[in-house]
């Protein structure tokens, strides 16, 4: 049985939604692994000058927790 757990992130770009979503998972990417989906929960703008500045998304990572093995178990042989 495999164990999934989400984290949520907040994330911002210049360009625009999508490049502010790649932007978490691959700064999610480099201290989780087995990642295995990103859900865009909020989208948000920052307007300046009546024009938007940031793109800002509030994001779900699903990823699948590795199990121990089971000789490093305290108490295993």
């Amino acid at each position: 049985m495999s164990i999934v757990k989400v984290i949520e992130v907040l994330s911002q770009s210049e360009k625009g939604w999508e490049d502010a979503t790649q932007k978490a998972l691959e700064e999610a990417s480099e201290s989780l692994r087995n990642i295995q989906s990103i859900y865009v929960k909020e989208f948000q703008a920052i307007v300046e000058n009546n024009k938007i500045s940031q793109y800002r998304v509030n994001a779900k990572i699903s990823f699948v927790i590795e199990k121990k093995n089971p000789s490093t178990k305290k108490g295993g042989r």
